[in-house]
């Protein structure tokens, strides 16, 4: 990282900004073009989790290359200044990289669509069999992550 002093380094303080957002954006290559998708997600700490249609591009996408980057930002305030070029912003980001798979098993996908439920209403909920029939969960395994900040 060029700004060494942004970095963000601590786990704990990652894991605050990951749990203090409400959208993540999953980035995907499909047949070497980018392609970057809003989510609502969950996250345990460990792994991120997704719900997704059982067909559409990004499924298509990850099922042909499973390696995804992902970005989570807080928007603390824009600094305005007298000079456009002197602007700027006070903000919290986490970027990380990792590897999607699709959860197969139903105690596991129960379990998942509650944490992404959890991170939005702090509750469990019980899933319906039509409604867990219709959706797909994804797991994305997470191998590289770190933070940076201006504050």
């Amino acid at each position: 990282m060029r700004r060494k002093e942004r970095e963000i380094t601590d786990r704990g303080a990652i894991d605050a900004i990951i749990r203090s957002c409400r959208v993540c954006r999953l980035a995907m290559s499909d047949n070497g073009q980018p392609y970057v998708v809003p989510l609502s997600f969950g996250y345990d700490g460990t792994f991120l989790y997704f719900h997704a249609a059982r067909e559409g591009r990004k499924v298509e996408i990850l099922k042909k290359n499973s390696r995804v980057c992902f970005e989570f930002e807080i928007l603390e305030e824009v600094v305005t200044a007298s000079q456009a070029c002197n602007w700027s912003m006070r903000y919290q980001s986490v970027i990380g990289f990792g590897s999607a798979e699709i959860v197969i098993e139903p105690a596991a996908r129960i379990a998942a669509l509650n944490c992404i439920m959890g991170q939005y209403s702090g509750s469990s909920w019980t899933f319906d069999e039509q409604a867990l029939a219709a959706t797909l969960v994804v797991r994305v395994r997470i191998g590289e992550i770190g933070g940076k900040a201006r504050l």
